[in-house]
């Protein structure tokens, strides 16, 4: 039987989430020998997909759930893993869209495929398509299961057909952020400060934080117009993260975050940053100059700081959180997720990586 949930703190329960992960990727890696080799070993390393991140999106679910009296263990963390599986693949082919072998300093899959194809002797423009083509699968992998555990998850429960929407409607709001990011960064014409805010939306809150916590809320029993007002304050929530991770992302510390303080700069990423500051012509002509190679990272980085672009992405992460709360306060929410949404909202504001 299985164990209740009133009876375990999101400690105790993640390692059921992680349970299901590994259940997961033990089945499908012993199917797959029964196809090829090659195969058995791509699952092989998707297991390690889902391991060493924050868990956050998994940990919503679990919050929701809990918090509005949901019992059963099994059901919670197979949904809370379809969401850890869905940010595992949308991270692999994020990384193949951004062109990047290396994510928070390890190799990413398409990196061991890569290197694969070196060793075989291949060139570097061939060896780095395999590596491309190798994620691009990996990644339609995670997303089949992501589907699938939702599914399992939701399977005779009269909040069946709203989970299942919930989480499609997740991955089709995350296709759409992207593709405005990536068309964002093509066009010589600069997007407003509501476009790049709803593409940030659409890119990463949808997914990370209105959909674990409307479909935990779901989960637990309640009804769609709660769990939908839950949702809105998550969306607040999400889209303070990402301004946040902006911030990171140009003005953080490398050995901190794992990431390049000068990718998305020289990519021409479309942010809360550059799109401030690119309202201004001497920025716009300096930020223009470092893609080109004529000028430093480090310049640019001061010539934002000068305008304030990074006070005023601080403030506006500020001003979301508290109007996230806000709306938690009018839902009359149980106590204890107030307290998890406000700590939540704490970390979302003074995290460094």
């Amino acid at each position: 039987m299985s164990q209740e949930m009133t009876e375990l703190t999101w400690a105790q329960f993640q390692p059921q989430v992680a349970g299901v992960l590994d259940d997961y990727f033990s089945a499908e890696g012993a199917r797959a020998r029964g196809y090829s080799a090659n195969f058995a070993a791509m699952w092989d390393r998707l297991a390690s997909s889902t391991s060493g991140g924050k868990w956050l999106r998994p940990r919503l679910v679990h919050l929701a759930y809990h918090a509005f009296g949901g019992r059963e263990v099994d059901s919670c963390a197979k949904l809370a893993a379809s969401f850890e599986m869905l940010h595992a693949a949308l991270v692999v082919h994020d990384d193949v869209i951004d062109r990047d072998f290396v994510r928070r300093g390890s190799d990413t899959l398409g990196a061991v495929y890569r290197d694969l194809a070196l060793i075989e002797g291949h060139s570097q423009a061939d060896a780095e398509h395999a590596g491309y083509s190798a994620a691009i699968i990996a990644g339609d992998l995670l997303l089949t299961g992501s589907l699938r555990l939702a599914t399992s998850a939701s399977t005779g429960h009269r909040n069946s057909p709203l989970i299942l929407e919930t989480v499609h409607d997740a991955i089709f709001a995350s296709a759409a952020g992207e593709l405005d990011d990536l068309l964002f960064s093509l066009s010589d014409s600069s997007p407003g400060l509501t476009e790049v805010l709803s593409m940030e939306r659409l890119k990463t809150a949808v997914y990370s934080f209105e959909a674990p916590l409307r479909a935990g809320a779901l989960m637990a029993g309640q009804s769609d117009e709660l769990a939908g007002a839950l949702a809105e304050v998550g969306r607040d929530i999400g889209i303070a993260y990402q301004v946040i991770d902006d911030v990171l992302g140009t003005f953080g510390e490398s050995s901190v975050t794992g990431k390049s303080v000068e990718s998305d700069l020289r990519e021409g990423k479309r942010t809360i940053l550059t799109t401030y500051a690119g309202g201004y012509a001497a920025a716009s002509a300096i930020m223009d100059a470092f893609r080109k190679g004529d000028a430093e990272a480090g310049v640019v980085r001061d010539a934002m700081k000068e305008l304030g672009a990074d006070s005023y992405a601080l403030t506006l992460a500020s001003r979301l959180v508290e109007q996230a709360l806000d709306k938690a306060r009018e839902l009359d929410l149980p106590e204890t997720l107030m307290v998890d949404l406000t700590q939540i909202c704490n970390y979302v504001l003074t995290r460094r990586n």
